[in-house]
């Protein structure tokens, strides 16, 4: 493709060489470049992509795309250097021309908040593909290219990879994508420039404030979503969230709530919520579903705002996700055939979606079970809500164990001790901490009686844990059912 057609939509301070040269790709990674590339010097958290302008041009990149100009040391006649305004917007619209606009030749929906992107972007997934649609699905547990998995690193890939991805989905007849917005993809521009049908807020609490910094910027980006829809859009949001509103205040997008305690386009309530499912009315169409938990509710409805959106039959819609299961790692649960004892594995991982899964598993109590929660935090991450997630833990539970999550570049140990920081004096002698999350597993499920809940927070279905920059495999369902194994022998 001609780099003048590639350069449509950037905005460009300067050109310095022709924009009549074929680009045979588009990359933000040096590494990547081949003879003929074009080389988007991105500006990153971690690093700058215009200290690898030289070594893009030693690889063979023909166009090098940069916002500082003064960094370029040569200045070869061959090449085209183009100056712009923000070089991560650019290289969104360079992939998204690149590519052919593929998000425009299917029905794309972008789902963004702290808590259910993926959840509803599964079921979104699970149920158009169910009513008999080829679908896309974009997430932080896996992508898919119809039956095809495509294994996620990112809740949302880099503009390159999501436009290469989407342009694949296209290629391979799908009609509707399915895919996690999130705020850092948002404020990276990585969705800049897509063509979306629709959007969903789920909800927003505390979480991504080591890299927002405030809650008010958190919000800010995600409000952004919305903004940037277009008058041809649909916009769906969480009515019963105290900033649903105002997510869809400035967008052009047509606007639709979703509830359980107001008046909403989507309305639900709940009449039995229990391990066998949950029982609700959704807009006074009473409907058994599979899926457990007041959060699963507002999911659910979330979902099927969406598709009636996208102008799906109502009853067609309810009676296709009265059989869905939701994502891998989503309120899992596994029952030890002979002790009965119950182990739920949840990606829970923010303050609030704990507190979720906590409430949720006392309304399913049935009688003087013991709550046993096994959590940790994350390392490199916002350290402001260890201790805010480890009061919670011990306030909801009878038991806990503080443990490794996915400690990364930090110490195990201090994280713990950032955690024990937020207890409450009443709250000391219900918790233990064991650094070592198998050993802390297998603490929690022999400490556990016949009937008693365990609840695995914090991984969901990651199948690593990530230790001084080392993924070593480790997976919290794997060590219940080898637990169980040895309980019931």
């Amino acid at each position: 493709m001609l780099l003048q057609d590639v350069l449509y939509k950037v905005a460009i301070r300067s050109v310095m060489g022709s924009t009549s040269v074929e680009v045979n790709d588009i990359q933000i990674d040096s590494r990547k470049i081949k003879p003929g590339s074009a080389f988007v010097a991105v500006r990153g958290a971690a690093t700058d992509g215009h200290q690898f302008i030289e070594k893009a041009i030693e690889n063979g990149a023909k166009v090098i795309v940069c916002e500082d100009g003064s960094r370029l040391t040569t200045h070869d006649s061959r090449l085209t250097y183009v100056e712009v305004e923000n070089s991560a917007s650019a290289a969104a619209y360079m992939a998204n021309n690149f590519y052919g606009r593929p998000s425009e030749k299917v029905k794309l929906m972008g789902v963004t908040g702290t808590n259910g992107k993926t959840t509803i972007a599964t079921l979104l997934y699970k149920l158009f593909t169910r009513l008999g649609y080829k679908c896309g699905l974009l997430s932080t547990v896996e992508n898919q290219v119809g039956d095809k998995v495509v294994p996620a690193t990112h809740t949302t890939p880099d503009a390159i990879s999501l436009n290469q991805l989407l342009s694949e989905m296209v290629n391979e007849g799908c009609t509707h994508v399915f895919m996690e917005t999130s705020s850092h993809a948002i404020h990276q521009h990585r969705v800049t420039g897509l063509q979306y049908a629709g959007g969903i807020f789920s909800n927003i609490t505390h979480d991504h404030l080591d890299y927002h910094q405030t809650f008010d910027e958190y919000i800010r980006v995600k409000k952004a979503f919305f903004d940037s829809l277009s008058t041809a859009a649909f916009a769906i949001s969480n009515a019963d969230d105290k900033r649903g509103t105002v997510m869809l205040q400035n967008t052009n997008a047509k606007k639709y709530y979703y509830s359980l305690k107001t008046v909403a386009e989507f309305k639900g309530k709940i009449l039995d919520n229990s391990l066998g499912g949950l029982v609700m009315t959704v807009n006074d169409i009473e409907v058994h579903f599979r899926l457990i938990g007041e959060f699963n509710a507002y999911n659910l409805l979330a979902v099927y705002g969406a598709a009636v959106c996208l102008g799906e039959d109502k009853q067609e819609v309810l009676t296709a996700l009265s059989v869905l299961t939701g994502a891998e790692g989503r309120f899992d649960y596994i029952v030890s055939p002979k002790e009965k004892v119950i182990a739920i594995v949840d990606y829970a991982h923010t303050p609030d979606a704990l507190l979720n899964v906590l409430a949720t598993i006392k309304k399913l109590k049935k009688g003087f079970e013991q709550v046993i929660t096994v959590v940790g935090c994350g390392g490199d991450r916002d350290r402001t809500k260890r201790p805010v997630m480890a009061e919670a833990a011990c306030e909801h539970s009878d038991k806990v164990i503080f443990t490794s999550d996915n400690p990364r570049s930090e110490d195990p140990a201090q994280i713990i001790k950032d955690m024990e920081e937020g207890l409450a004096v009443t709250h000391r002698k219900k918790y233990i901490s064991i650094v070592d999350r198998k050993e802390a597993i297998k603490t929690a499920i022999s400490l556990a009686k016949p009937e008693d809940i365990v609840l695995i927070a914090g991984k969901g279905h990651e199948k690593y844990q990530e230790i001084k920059g080392v993924r070593n495999h480790f997976d919290d369902k794997e060590e219940v059912k080898e637990m169980f194994e040895l309980l019931d022998k």
